[in-house]
Parts: structure tokens; sequence; C-alpha cells
């Protein structure tokens, strides 16, 4: 399984499906690490396998969607490969949402640290911004099904640092929990 990641800036990278994290486990920072970058994400699950898709189809190839984070390690920083490749530091939680979830912008994906917020958005583009990045990443690698596409909605940004000792993470979308975490230090 693929995790595609559609950087902010526009590039496009692969995490390690290690990073992957679906079950809400506190994130227990390495101790050669010395902060922690973060950036939201929309992803979507791919139901279709296929390469170079069109425009046109690219809304054939997804059957869910959702919103969750990325985390990089802030010492390898702008190196976007050697900083998302620790383990456990992708967090897309299931389950997804029907599709149809984000053509209501009322629906609104917030992410608080410590109770303070941290970002906040609707799901206005959501979609387009999806179909754009199978689009432009399926031409240099295949997308199969029950891969995941991730577009980046922010530039990463400090999340927490060794001095923090302990950083309380959680989200909600739809009124719904999403993922709540520490990072430990």
């Amino acid at each position: 399984m693929n995790i595609t990641v559609q950087t902010f800036g526009g590039t496009i990278c692969c995490r390690p499906d290690t990073t992957w994290e679906r079950e809400n486990r506190d994130f227990f920072s390495p101790g050669c690490v010395s902060s922690i970058h973060w950036s939201p994400v929309v992803f979507a699950r791919i139901s279709k396998a296929g390469k170079c898709v069109g425009e046109k189809f690219a809304s054939r190839y997804y059957d869910a969607m959702g919103f969750g984070m990325l985390m990089y390690i802030g010492d390898f920083l702008p190196d976007i490969a050697s900083s998302s490749c620790a383990d456990h530091t992708t967090i897309l939680p299931f389950p997804l949402y029907n599709t149809i979830v984000f053509d209501n912008p009322d629906n609104v994906f917030s992410v608080n640290a410590d109770g303070a917020l941290l970002c906040s958005c609707g799901t206005e583009g959501c979609r387009k911004a999806i179909e754009e990045a199978i689009c432009k990443s399926s031409v240099l690698t295949s997308v199969r099904t029950g891969d995941i596409i991730a577009v980046e909605l922010a530039a990463p940004s400090l999340l927490s640092s060794r001095n923090d000792k302990e950083k309380a993470v959680a989200a909600t979308f739809c009124d719904n929990d999403l993922f709540d975490f520490k990072i430990i230090w």
C-alpha cells in the first residue's frame, strides 16, 4: 500500500506504510529528534487501479475521504523524504466519510494542541484537490486499490519540541472525534 502525498508546494512524494498511525496511539519521539512539525491533510482511499488518470475520470478512482495530519521530523526539514519516514507520523484516521460529506461547506475540520486551536478549515475545494493530486501523481506512479492519496492543506509548521515534554493533539470533523494522542518526549 502506498501513501502518496502532494505537499503544500505541489511536490509529489510517498511515505512508507510504517508511518501510518490509525490506532490513536501516543507518539514517543526518538531521542535524536529535537522538534516535530506538522501539516493538516485531506486524504482519500483509492478504489480503482490506474495510471495516467485524466482529470475527467479522477472522481472514479476514490470512494471515501477524511482529514488527518502528517508529522515531520523538524531536524531533517526541508528534506521532505528524510523528515517524513519516521514510524507513526502519518495520522490518517478511519473510518472514512462518504465523498458527499465534502460537498457541505458547513462541515469543519479542527485541530487543537494542548487545547489551543491550530487549524480550522472547511471542505470547500477538497474534492478538487484530491482529484488533481490523483492526476498529478498517477503520471509517475500507478495508483492501486487501497492506496491513500493525501494533500497538504498548509506548509509544515512547528508542533512540538523537546522543551514541551508532552503535547496533547486532538482533532474533530463534523463534530466527531478523529484522533486524540500525545507527543511524548
